[in-house]
């Protein structure tokens, strides 16, 4: 039976009930789904390290070398995901959204579990399993299965560039949303200040994280539910083609593609600054500054801004275009955090100020960052003819994937490197050296600057998904389906 599609009303087959228009309920869905993705991703990506090397006292040269091998993982279980994802076929509520009903209650008792204390006082070999061993769970396996579906189910919501624009811009605002929860609630009640020889310091309060990681793991569950109740797949994708296809003809296909290149690459280089600077900010701020309300501070005071710039992604991409916008953000992110390199500033709020200054551009490229990925799944359908969905996301989020263990493992590397020593509790009480703590302070600005003139770069000479080219793109493929109807 033919697929069709019509304006305003969509059927995914002839005998299909009408599907109501793509509108509000289905943006404010799918941020759910994102507040649900980064309750746990931001949890883990601020404060995961800190449990590891304050709570567990794992080395954290080990810690580092766990967060590159489990991307190790990653590069089979995300390309798995996507291939099941595409390969799987269509039922009632669509392609790609039940997933999140079947893996919403997995991936936040995984969540939970990496977090647990009771373990503290057990030989050192059993923490380091346990250590990779649930990180793995969440991260390789149950994060995985629910994040490539439900990043895969965007590119079938709506063929409107402004639909999908929007829907990232609300994902956006939904990992705004996380990380206002995370970055600026949670820091109150896992670390406390206490005085060590007339000095206060900042140290973590060990019972805490399975207490914060509970509430948050029940908290993501229930808006996987609100995404799957809200949101609705419209675009039919037609699985007769793919079946003569194989996987490598795909991967070949797709790295032919300078757009995938080219995103791949910002992904990495976006990624890796933007998970460093939060992971060694915790740092900063309970080491340099010694100021646990910093981590608050810079958290709120970074979400304000962003979320400002919200109802303006859509409307400034569609006149600049994406890419634009990302070279623009590349730029101011650099500059600012080059100064702070440069000033090597001992004042908090100045640090916060420029901080956010080099992460406003980027908060609104961040608005719009998935939008990139249903333009590369179009672009990839243009030139082949085959639309792989789950395939190509797979192959985006194992990117984002791999930036975030760079960032984590250079977070825990150069920790080790520069000297850092692990294990702060009230019975033990350990503060850093003032070179340490200078030496952090060069990690968190020296690298973000560097990474985001990367981006700028690739961004300029690599990608080639201008406004123009995405826009021509969209008519050729309504032009093919108006012609299939």
């Amino acid at each position: 039976m033919q697929n069709y599609i019509l304006k305003g009303e969509i059927t995914l087959s002839t005998n299909s009930a009408k599907l109501r228009p793509f509108g509000a309920k289905d943006k404010v869905g799918y941020m759910f789904g994102n507040v649900a993705n980064d309750l746990t991703f931001i949890m883990a990506t601020m404060f995961l390290t800190v449990f590891y090397t304050d709570v567990l006292k794992i080395d954290a040269g080990l810690v580092g070398a766990m967060f590159l091998l489990s991307r190790v993982v990653d590069a089979f279980t995300d390309t798995a995901m996507g291939r099941i994802a595409d390969k799987v076929k269509a039922g009632k509520a669509g392609k790609f959204k039940p997933w999140l009903l079947r893996m919403c209650g997995p991936v936040a008792l995984a969540g939970f579990l990496m977090y647990q204390t009771a373990i503290v006082g057990a030989p050192m070999t059993i923490r380091v399993v346990y250590m990779f061993v649930t990180y793995l769970l969440w991260g390789s396996v149950c994060y995985t299965a629910i994040n490539i579906p439900y990043g895969s189910m965007a590119s079938v919501m709506s063929a409107e560039a402004d639909d999908r624009a929007a829907l990232s811009t609300f994902r956006g605002v939904g990992s705004l949303i996380s990380q206002v929860l995370v970055g600026v609630v949670m820091p109150m009640f896992l670390f406390e200040k206490v005085k060590v020889q007339e000095k206060e310091v900042e140290v973590a309060i060990p019972n805490a994280f399975p207490i914060v990681a509970l509430i948050l793991a029940i908290a993501s569950a229930g808006c996987y539910l609100l995404c799957y109740k809200m949101c609705t797949e419209r675009i039919p994708v037609d699985d007769t083609k793919k079946e003569n296809v194989t996987f490598g003809q795909t991967i070949k296909a797709m790295f032919s593609n300078r757009a995938l290149i080219g995103i791949v690459i910002v992904y990495i280089s976006f990624l890796g600054a933007q998970m460093l600077n939060q992971t060694i900010n915790n740092y900063i701020f309970k080491d340099y500054f010694n100021n646990k309300m910093g981590i608050a501070i810079i958290n709120a005071a970074g979400f304000v801004p962003a979320l400002a710039l919200a109802p303006a992604a859509v409307p400034l991409s569609r006149k600049f275009g994406k890419k634009e916008l990302g070279i623009g953000a590349a730029v101011m992110g650099s500059a600012a955090y080059a100064l702070l390199f440069v000033l090597h500033t001992s004042n908090m709020w100045l640090y916060i100020i420029l901080s956010i200054v080099g992460s406003l551009g980027f908060g609104l490229f961040n608005l719009i960052i998935w939008a990139f990925v249903s333009d590369i799944i179009d672009d990839h359908e243009v030139k082949t003819g085959v639309r792989e969905d789950g395939t190509i996301y797979a192959v985006c989020s194992f990117s984002r994937k791999i930036g975030q263990a760079i960032a984590s493992a250079m977070g825990a590397w150069s920790l080790k490197l520069i000297g850092y020593v692990q294990g702060t509790d009230k019975n033990e009480i350990i503060t850093q050296t003032e070179e340490v703590c200078n030496d952090i302070y060069n990690i968190a600005t020296a690298t973000p600057a560097i990474l985001y003139v990367l981006v700028g770069l690739v961004l300029v000479f690599i990608y080639t998904l201008n406004k123009k080219k995405v826009l021509e793109n969209a008519e050729i493929l309504k032009s093919r389906r108006n012609a299939d109807a």
